[in-house]
């Protein structure tokens, strides 16, 4: 989408709002609730729509809960050049900076476990605290099988097979979700891939082989929560507690019976954990201004 920034954009949960924020590329954000600062950061095949019952559950709980459209997703612009996860991370900044906070709560699950730690690593003073959920910090991390398999079932349909995002959504939701998933988790999923932008996606997916931040693991010094799936495929329960020991003082939490979708999947278990976590360090994030204000 490159649409003007005055031009309304609807909001997936009844009674939020949503704002692009410029400049370009602007960023769409919806938000909902009054309070401490929570940011949900979606993953590579996905778009804000996925935090639906974050967004409504944190807002109940004296929250203001946003959860953004990265670069070249949802209803945010498009760019030109290839994707870089430094560039995304100065957009999180402008997103923090339109809600007028210093700190914010991080929440990232999958890509936006990674661009948390890419934010981390250029602005540390910005985070209240860090949760990572299916995330992990190296693609080289992933076995040279798995590696290969994450490339082409993603980019080989769109860019040889003449396919669309919607076209590939059933197959990679059906592997990325638990045996037990339910159809309104799957059917969310699927919704939110087939809204992909084919071109950015494309690009994300290439700079994602490239990146690494392994290192910054061990220079987290705010309160963290990693929390893994079961029958995750891609990031498995090995590799998301080898995320938390690197991390000092991190807590780890593994819900059952889910996979890769654990938000959408088991979203009453996913907001109890991340309640129970944030509830000690709520006000180490500022109180968010309302941004539509602010911007006139």
């Amino acid at each position: 989408m490159n649409a003007n920034d005055n031009e309304p954009v609807s909001a997936w949960l009844p009674g939020a709002r949503v704002l692009r924020i410029g400049p370009e590329p602007h960023i769409a954000v919806e938000y909902i609730g009054e309070g401490p600062l929570i940011l949900f950061l979606h993953g590579i095949g996905s778009d804000r729509s996925t935090w639906y019952y974050q967004l409504s559950r944190f807002a109940k709980a004296g929250y203001c809960a946003a959860a953004w459209d990265t670069r070249g997703y949802g209803d945010s612009d498009d760019y030109d050049g290839a994707l870089s996860f430094n560039e995304i991370s100065h957009d999180l900044i402008r997103v923090m900076d339109a809600f007028a906070v210093g700190k914010s709560h991080i929440v990232g699950t999958s890509m936006g476990g990674r661009i948390s730690l890419e934010t981390y690593a250029n602005f540390p003073d910005r985070f209240a605290t860090l949760t990572l959920a299916g995330v992990h910090a190296r693609f080289e991390a992933f076995s040279p099988e798995a590696q290969r398999d994450f490339v082409e079932s993603r980019l080989k349909p769109l860019t040889q097979d003449g396919l669309t995002p919607g076209d590939i959504a059933p197959r990679m939701i059906g592997k990325l979700a638990g045996p037990n998933a339910s159809d309104d988790a799957k059917m969310r999923a699927m919704a939110a891939m087939s809204r992909l932008h084919t071109g950015s996606y494309i690009k994300t997916v290439e700079s994602t082989t490239k990146f690494d931040r392994e290192d910054v693991l061990d220079q987290i010094t705010v309160p963290t929560l990693v929390i893994g799936g079961e029958h995750d495929p891609l990031t498995p329960p090995d590799l998301t507690r080898s995320i938390a020991a690197r991390i000092t003082d991190a807590d780890y939490h593994l819900i059952y019976d889910v996979g890769h979708l654990g938000n959408l999947e088991n979203p009453v278990e996913f907001n109890r954990l991340l309640e129970q976590f944030l509830a000690r360090y709520r006000d180490r994030a500022n109180i968010a201004a309302d941004p539509t204000i602010l911007a006139g």
